[in-house]
């Protein structure tokens, strides 16, 4: 028996695993069984050139568990090792001296995980003594047994074995009894060796029998050695992909389509890259592609390692120059990744280019899954956008398509303004807009349907990129000036009179927690609605910007702003006003000429003071100024209490609000209890 001191530097190596590692402690399977494989893949190497003359057999590496002693073995029949070899591989630690080791890794032991010889000592995480019984392949060679307890010391001796290969015995800790429990295990091998290259199994199959789970003697394999991305796309069905999915995400919906990545210069990547039905909640989409090295899992965090967009595609990389690291800032800072990243970015955007090019129908009719996809490719990757700008659709309230040329070339003769700005009209509900919707196509202008949530920020970036362009909702005005021309002129009511409407409506506007309304009228057309609500474009998509956007949190505390226009042409805002004015005249005739004769003197005292400094009017014809100004503001006022008493009373005005404010779904509670009692009592 052979005793001996594994280095100097390795009394440190032990804690760091232990205390930096820990979390991450399920990781051991993953390199224990990866160094099997490779053993055994190395073997078969030297078979078929001919270094190797024996008989290869069975190939599988075997995981067996040992709950009543604790024990986990990884078994394989590979290359086997000398005593030599353990001396070189194991315990000087792969090449490494001791000290340039712990001073490479002392601040970063996650970055030890992968490297050759070193993902042996991962054992460690969750055993308290660690044996290797093996045997080389070489002619002559001597079976021999390994062990450490975790200190420095190992001990080293022959022992019996028959057959070439190695097995890893770990006695786990007591803190890792989780470990013995076949399911645990079983979760590990599928998530970590669901696709390794040489044959895995996990003990037998079971089957019922007798009311009980017994054993077979056929083994439980856990992997496809030869998943799809393996093979050529020649001699894959649509069908193999299907399945490949359904095999990943057994709970998803069968995806769009897909991309199968195989390059060889100037690194080599393989793949399938799955295009899902996204349509909301971004956030619960991630995590979906899965990293592999040489069929090694990595890991399926990452973001940070492809463009953010592509973390909502689903599927499988592969790449021997993704460094077989756990540490996702190492991944991040390797070239080799960033050089992955910017190629599969090309191949997206050259695979949707493809399918919108060769069959625009597919393209159209897949639009409302890709736009998420698209449209958040676009406002975080801007080479992605300058690709997808020529395959990325408008889709309008007729359900029709158009790329942004397109869509340009339809609507300038018609949609530009008199300072000669092109204003794409759209929608974001079409039911609860329909009224504004119809309007616009009446006046001959396209709407577009923007009801995804990421419409407000493309919005605001398309702005930035069209060349004097603006968006504009379809209920953010009245349809007359939502693209304002030279000729749109119209016959508007006198000034007093309009200022008897809106105080005839302003006093009977609920009050709405957060929300103010201002009362306008206008020449809108006798056969339009009686009353219009609009919000104004700005500021209602801050507020829309401030819900999904930090930072923004200023606007989305302000109150909604709307506009209540009146149709002074409607005959129903005539009549409220003629009757109004009939009702109330006696008690405002003297109210309006005394405003009249307080508005002359206020005018002839401004007129006076023209011209002159502040220190040259007498105090006397100041203070009057300043008293008349209150005096026509009381009467005012006075005014509009006469008009808002009458309105108080006034079925119609009460009808036509709240229709109005059922129109825009803001009509609630005890307001919309009484306004159906109204109309059951004018009916």
């Amino acid at each position: 028996m052979q005793k001996g001191n594994i280095g100097v530097t390795t009394e440190n190596i032990f804690p760091i695993i232990k205390k930096f590692l820990y979390s991450d402690h399920e990781i051991f399977l993953r390199e224990l069984v990866s160094n099997a494989v490779d053993a055994t893949q190395k073997l078969k190497t030297l078979a078929a050139t001919g270094d190797f003359k024996g008989e290869l057999g069975d190939l599988t590496v075997r995981v067996k568990v040992d709950k009543e002693n604790g024990t986990i073995t990884i078994s394989d029949r590979g290359l086997g090792m000398t005593a030599e070899e353990i001396d070189k591989y194991i315990n000087q630690i792969a090449f490494s001296g001791a000290n340039d080791f712990l001073e490479k890794y002392k601040d970063d032991a996650n970055a030890i995980i992968g490297h050759f010889g070193l993902g042996f000592y991962s054992a460690f995480m969750v055993a308290k003594t660690v044996d290797i019984v093996t045997l080389s392949y070489k002619e002559g060679a001597k079976a021999v047994k390994w062990s450490c307890d975790g200190s420095p010391e190992f001990t080293l001796e022959e022992t019996e074995r028959s057959d070439r290969g190695t097995d890893i015995i770990l006695h786990v800790d007591e803190d890792c009894k989780e470990f013995l429990e076949e399911s645990r295990l079983q979760g590990l091998l599928t998530k970590y060796c669901h696709f390794l290259a040489v044959p895995v199994a996990f003990g037998k199959k079971k089957e019922w029998k007798d009311g009980k789970q017994v054993e077979t003697d056929e083994d439980n394999l856990i992997n496809d050695t030869c998943p799809i991305w393996t093979k050529k796309p020649s001699d894959l069905k649509e069908e193999d992909y299907k399945k490949f999915y359904r095999d990943l995400y057994p709970m998803a919906d069968e995806p769009l389509f897909w991309i199968h990545l195989n390059v060889d210069y100037p690194f080599n990547l393989t793949g399938v890259l799955y295009f899902p039905k996204i349509k909301s909640n971004i956030d619960l989409q991630r995590n979906k592609i899965q990293l592999y090295c040489n069929q090694v899992y990595v890991t399926d965090s990452v973001e940070g390692i492809v463009p953010d967009f592509l973390t909502l595609l689903h599927g499988v990389i592969d790449s021997p120059d993704i460094p077989l690291n756990v540490s996702r800032s190492y991944l991040q800072s390797d070239s080799n990744v960033k050089k992955i990243s910017t190629y599969i970015t090309k191949k997206v955007s050259d695979r949707l280019q493809s399918i919108f090019k060769n069959d625009r129908k597919e393209f159209e009719e897949k639009w409302d899954d890709l736009k998420i996809f698209i449209n958040y490719g676009m406002l975080t990757q801007e080479d992605f956008y300058e690709k997808a700008s020529k395959f990325a659709l408008f889709k309008d309230t007729d359900n029709k398509y158009y790329t942004f040329e397109e869509y340009q070339t339809l609507i300038k003769d018609n949609q530009t303004d008199k300072n000669g700005s092109l204003i794409y009209l759209y929608a974001n509900n079409l039911d609860e807009q329909y009224t504004y919707i119809d309007a616009a196509k009446n006046k001959g202008y396209n709407v577009l349907l923007m009801d995804g949530q990421l419409d407000v920020p493309m919005i605001n970036m398309l702005e930035q990129k069209f060349e004097k362009s603006h968006f504009t909702r379809v209920d953010s005005d009245i349809v007359d000036r939502l693209i304002v021309k030279e000729d749109q002129k119209g016959e508007e009511l006198p000034h007093d009179k309009q200022e008897v409407l809106s105080s005839l409506f302003k006093g009977q506007m609920p009050k709405v927690k957060k929300t103010e309304f201002h009362v306008e009228a206008h020449a809108l057309g006798e056969n339009n609605a009686p009353i219009v609500i609009t919000q104004a474009e700005y500021m209602r998509r801050m507020k829309d910007m401030a819900s999904i956007q930090p930072g923004m949190s200023f606007y989305g505390e302000m109150p909604d702003m709307f506009n209540l226009v009146l149709n002074s042409d409607h005959r129903l805002i005539k009549q409220v006003l003629s009757d109004a004015e009939t009702a109330c005249a006696e008690k405002l005739v003297p109210v309006e000429s005394e405003i009249a004769m307080l508005t002359l003197r206020r005018n002839e005292l401004q007129k006076a003071q023209e011209g002159k400094k502040d220190e040259e009017i007498p105090t006397a014809e100041k203070d009057e100024l300043s008293e008349v100004e209150k005096k026509i503001e009381a009467q005012k006022t006075e005014k509009e209490n006469i008009l808002n008493g009458y309105a108080a009373d006034n079925k119609v005005v009460h009808q036509l609000i709240d229709l109005a404010l059922l129109q825009n779904n803001m009509l609630k509670g005890e307001a919309l209890t009484n306004f159906v009692k109204r109309s059951v009592e004018m009916i």
